[in-house]
């Protein structure tokens, strides 16, 4: 007999937790699959989490070592434990995916450990091992699968010196020289980590921009700034080949001619692609997009068979955590009847270097490229009260708006907490705020934040502090 429930969830990361937390309020009977013992997908087990952790050791350290004197500390040699770092961030880690588990027992949610797919109508075959197999019953089932890194067929992973973020995140040394194919968010994030803690870090970027899909006034800002970090970055380089040799990989790269150099790790971060497979989709009649492996869903997030939804990295638009985790939530109360509602004109990315860099809504090129007439304000926060507290002054706020409506089109920010920063804007645009909106908004001094009505007054060309 097969285990009954209203709904079935199939992958325990932020999409499929939250589908599942939510559904269970709305007073679904609610399992969820995954093939790891921890929940969280990767997530929190080898990707935002883990990386964040290591982000703000690393900052920790390098700002003991180049800036505490800057404000009157003078300690002695600066130290490294790396392992005590590692264990820090497993800490970490390990708190928010029992935190999870907890949340699946408050809700009465049952977790089912093992390898999910879709067996016919209604039913998914959960393999927990070899000789182990369970069937799930459900009116609705919900993909949240997730992804997983990229592969670059002219740098195939070995898992030891060709690497992928998840061995990025757990390198038991230092490496001398860590070679980061790929200008992306994820490359960049981890290539600072490594570079903070002592390596030579190299950055190779197939396009003539990092991290293209930003506003390229704010990537030129970042790239000056991780130069100045110690990062050497080039783009426009075409990666050719590797091999690994006495323990070391040899890269053949063309830019201008061809190239090679030599690094103790080859970290590869050129993307990511969504995991599907083994879920039966091809016997189940899911329908596949051939070009980019995702699965196309209508409005409510139905896939083209009755009763299977996707949510997250295996559908269309930005792999972001809170992108899927909306999606789950929505998911869950379409399914109960209710209006599920995401907004992806208001989706946030975040880059987590130091300086961090935090974005939503249009870049500057794509506001050109629709022809709508706009009005720029920009602000430094070289001219910001407790930046220079801070003695973190690099970056600045700037605002996109609508010439004749005044409209926020889009806010980039490069500068110390970009990531917290970037809800005001989140939640003006959501609300189809004005420029205006944010300029008479009165906001507490002396803040961080002061720098965001600044760039919205230097819309209309009236910033008090420039």
């Amino acid at each position: 007999m097969a285990d009954r429930f209203d709904v079935v969830v199939i992958g325990a990361g932020p999409g499929g937790y939250v589908a599942a937390i939510r559904a269970a309020q709305l007073g679904k009977k609610v399992a969820c699959v995954d093939r790891r013992a921890t929940l969280g997908g990767t997530c929190l087990n080898i990707g935002c989490i883990p990386s964040k952790a290591l982000l703000d050791s690393s900052e920790h350290y390098a700002f003991a070592r180049s800036h505490l004197a800057t404000h009157g500390v003078t300690v002695g040699d600066v130290g490294l434990d790396l392992g005590r770092m590692m264990q820090r961030k497993d800490q970490v880690v390990k708190g928010l995916t029992d935190g999870v588990a907890y949340l699946f027992k408050k809700h009465g949610i049952a977790f089912v450990h093992g390898s999910a797919r879709l067996g016919g109508k209604g039913r998914v075959i959960v393999k927990a091992n070899q000789r182990s197999e369970k069937t799930l019953q459900a009116a609705a089932i919900i993909l949240a699968t997730g992804s997983e890194p990229a592969t670059l067929p002219a740098v195939p992973f070995d898992g030891t010196n060709i690497i992928s973020s998840t061995e990025a995140l757990s390198l038991d040394k230092v490496p001398a020289h860590l070679l980061v194919v790929g200008g992306g968010y994820i490359g960049l994030e981890l290539g600072s980590v490594w570079a903070r803690l002592g390596a030579k870090v190299t950055v190779v970027e197939f396009l003539p921009q990092i991290v293209p899909s930003m506003d390229s006034e704010i990537a030129g800002q970042l790239q000056r700034s991780l130069t100045k970090q110690g990062l050497k970055i080039q783009t426009g380089t075409r990666v050719l080949s590797a091999a690994t040799q006495a323990g070391r990989v040899v890269l053949t790269a063309e830019a201008n001619g061809e190239g090679v150099h030599q690094a103790d790790k080859v970290l590869v971060a050129v993307g990511r692609r969504p995991c599907t497979n083994g879920l039966g989709l091809e016997e189940a009649g899911v329908q596949v997009d051939a070009k980019s492996g995702r699965l196309p869903v209508n409005d409510t997030f139905q896939t083209n068979v009755p009763g299977v939804l996707a949510i997250g990295d295996v559908i269309a638009g930005p792999m972001l955590a809170h992108k899927a985790e909306d999606e789950g939530i929505a998911a869950a109360e379409f399914l109960a009847g209710k209006r599920g509602h995401v907004n992806y004109a208001t989706l946030p990315a975040v880059i987590y270097t130091w300086p961090e860099v935090a974005s939503v809504g249009q870049t500057e090129e794509q506001v050109k490229e629709s022809g709508r007439e706009y009005r720029v304000g920009k602000f430094p926060f070289a001219a910001n009260g407790r930046a220079r507290c801070l003695g973190e002054t690099e970056g600045m706020v700037k605002i996109l708006a609508d010439a004749r409506t005044d409209r926020i089109l889009g806010v980039h920010i490069f500068g110390p907490r970009a990531s917290d920063m970037i809800a005001e804007a989140v939640v003006a645009m959501e609300y189809a705020a004005s420029a205006e909106d944010l300029a008479r908004t009165c906001h507490p001094h002396p803040t961080l934040t002061e720098a965001v009505r600044e760039a919205a007054l230097a819309v209309e060309q009236r910033a008090i502090h420039i």
